[in-house]
């Protein structure tokens, strides 16, 4: 169950983030709203799921693949530019959250 709270917190926090995106600088009232209601709830489903799973590791693979949600969303939604550079560095972080688990994981705590 804590890894499903974790994904929902994933969830929840890329959605916040493309809608950044799209409040066009918080002038959009209904993108920015989507702002505020996705990291709240984002963070309420983390805050759960870290009551039973190591924070470290928690955060490593909520920030990962939050960018890759991110970078991912902004290329489909944005039309955003996809450059070879940055498709390694979404590598790069993937495999820095595997090295981090094997050297300690997520196990329950």
């Amino acid at each position: 169950m804590p890894f499903v709270l974790l994904a929902f917190a994933i969830a929840f926090e890329v959605t916040a983030t493309l809608a950044m995106r799209a409040s066009d600088g918080f002038t959009r009232v209904g993108p920015s709203a989507l702002v505020v209601a996705g990291y709240l709830i984002s963070f309420v489903f983390m805050a759960k799921a870290l009551t039973s799973l190591n924070v470290g590791p928690v955060y490593a693979i909520w920030s990962a693949l939050g960018t890759i949600g991110a970078f991912v969303g902004g290329v489909l939604l944005f039309d955003e530019p996809v450059r070879p550079v940055a498709i390694a560095g979404a590598v790069i972080i993937v495999l820095g959250v595997i090295v981090m688990n094997l050297g300690g994981g997520v196990s329950h705590g």
